[in-house]
């Protein structure tokens, strides 16, 4: 697949005439459900781990949380994605981290996480506990074992390795490709 970089840029600066035909090609209910994204995605068969992955990631992308997708709701998730700030990624990241919904992110849940998104990408040039130990060594600075929102939002601005990686982890670039692309692909497993 050529330089996908240079069609990544210019997503966004298509109309929203051809973004909600887009939208309706994939989905003409106007709703995408999560069945319908991992089918969509080319996601069917994979573990438990990053099956509970794509369901958070639908979830915090559900933002009314009424079990559906809808134009809004994906438009946002691609503008944030694409040219989010900083400050609403790493919001988005925690969202995703903390599974349980508890307002703080555990080893557990960030390791989960981890894994699942390797799975998914086949990406495994990082290793999720070393990252994990790296995270929490860098940023709970009171020990507990657990981060809050204002926690990793800071550490993570505070500590250019460690936004680097999660900037890696977290790339959504092969799932926006084809998102923009409309076509599915199932995942390579070679």
């Amino acid at each position: 697949m050529g330089n996908t970089h240079a069609s990544l840029d210019d997503i966004l600066a298509e109309d929203m005439h051809h973004w909600y035909n887009k939208f309706m090609r994939e989905s003409p209910s106007g709703l995408i459900t999560l069945f319908e994204l991992k089918s969509i995605l080319g996601l069917q068969g994979m573990n438990e781990d990053a099956n509970s992955y794509v369901n958070q990631v639908f979830f915090t992308f559900d933002m009314d949380g009424d079990g559906y997708i809808d134009f809004v709701e994906y438009i946002a998730a691609i503008s944030l994605m694409l040219k989010g700030e900083i400050n609403q990624k790493l919001k988005w990241y925690f969202k995703l981290f903390d599974q349980d919904g508890n307002g703080k992110i555990d080893k557990d849940e960030l390791e989960t996480i981890f894994t699942a998104i390797q799975h998914i990408t086949r990406n495994h040039d990082i290793v999720p506990e070393e990252v994990v130990a790296l995270i929490f060594e860098k940023i709970d600075v009171n020990g507990e074992g657990e981060l809050t929102l204002e926690e990793f939002i800071e550490g993570a601005k505070d500590h250019p390795d460690i936004m680097d990686m999660l900037k890696k982890l977290m790339d959504l670039t092969p799932v926006l490709v084809i998102i923009v692309e409309g076509r599915q692909k199932p995942i390579n497993t070679s």
